[in-house]
């Protein structure tokens, strides 16, 4: 196994700017590496800038084409852009099937995209366990925004809404998923609705549907979802996409939701974690400790502790006392 003492220059380096040492980095958090886990420790304290767009929707909506559309978009305003795609697992290495990642050759040479294809292994809810991690990676390494593209496996893919600051659910016309979508609840998680392939029959009515179901659904107060018509093989309607992530994110940055999204997506990569360990050393015992669980899940909030240095506290690894 490779040496820890590897860490901080692997660390410094990928602050530097080097993209061989984030994508070494990347490779050795999906892979679960103690080194990968340190590194992330290293930088976490440079993190929480950037801006985390999860797109997700029932398969054959267009998630990748509309990705590679907004890359396009961001990359002629001057962003620099990270995209995190979680690809089915193949089913004999369980590694990633590199679908999406084949599809969007032509940044490879971009140095201000960064695009990250990694394997779901059976996590449930459409994102990979390790997702959290490579946010980080990608954030301290100056990319913003952080694209996350889930599975693509229908309507239990709402994980996303957990890590993402902004949530793109994209639907389109005839696969009959506007009514099924506020069943299940994905519509709910939508901060941005796009409705793509709006070439196709149908797009018109499907707006107006989706419109009358957002209109109903609970929704943070001074935020109402929009629903955008979208072609992502033209480019129809991505400026607007864009306008709009862009309008959610000072929104977040100027109201209460911001601060419950940080605390929710700090809360689910903890519970990530702690589950991961769990079922290696099952049964622990986590009883009595409600009170520290909101002290650390501030903490992690604030950028005083990191996900994993928290997990270490709850299963008493760190020399403290949990009570």
């Amino acid at each position: 196994m490779m040496s820890l003492d590897v860490t901080p220059g692997l660390g410094a380096r990928l602050l530097a700017g080097d993209l061989g040492a984030l994508a070494r980095a990347a490779t050795l958090v999906e892979n679960g590496d103690p080194v990968g886990r340190a590194v992330v420790e290293g930088i976490y304290g440079r993190t929480g800038g950037a801006d985390v767009v999860g797109v997700t929707g029932p398969p054959g909506a267009g998630k990748s084409t509309l990705i590679d559309a907004l890359i396009d978009e961001l990359r002629q305003r001057g962003r620099r852009v990270a995209a995190i795609l979680i690809d089915p697992s193949s089913p004999i290495s369980g590694g990633a099937v590199l679908g999406d990642r084949i599809r969007m050759s032509r940044w490879d040479r971009d140095p201000d995209v960064f695009i990250r294809s990694m394997a779901a292994r059976g996590h449930p809810g459409g994102l990979a366990s390790t997702t959290a991690g490579l946010i980080h990676l990608f954030d301290a390494a100056g990319f913003d925004p952080i694209i996350v593209e889930t599975v693509g496996v229908g309507q239990g893919e709402i994980e996303v809404a957990h890590l993402a600051a902004t949530t793109l659910l994209l639907q389109v016309p005839g696969l009959g998923d506007g009514v099924q979508a506020i069943k299940a609840g994905i519509l709910e998680i939508g901060d941005i609705v796009a409705v793509n392939k709006a070439d196709l029959p149908g797009a018109e009515e499907l707006v107006g549907d989706l419109s009358m179901m957002v209109t109903g659904n609970e929704r943070p107060a001074g935020w109402s979802t929009p629903i955008l018509l979208t072609n992502a093989t033209t480019g129809e309607g991505v400026p607007a996409v864009v306008d709009t992530i862009e309008a959610h994110r000072r929104y977040l940055d100027t109201s209460e939701t911001g601060r419950l999204r940080r605390e929710s997506a700090a809360r689910s990569e903890v519970f990530g974690l702690l589950r991961q360990e769990l079922e290696r050393e099952s049964p622990l015992h986590l009883q009595n400790k409600a009170s520290l669980w909101h002290e650390l899940i501030d903490d992690v909030v604030e950028r005083k502790r990191t996900p994993s240095a928290v997990v270490a506290t709850l299963l008493g690894r760190d020399g403290a006392t949990c009570r």
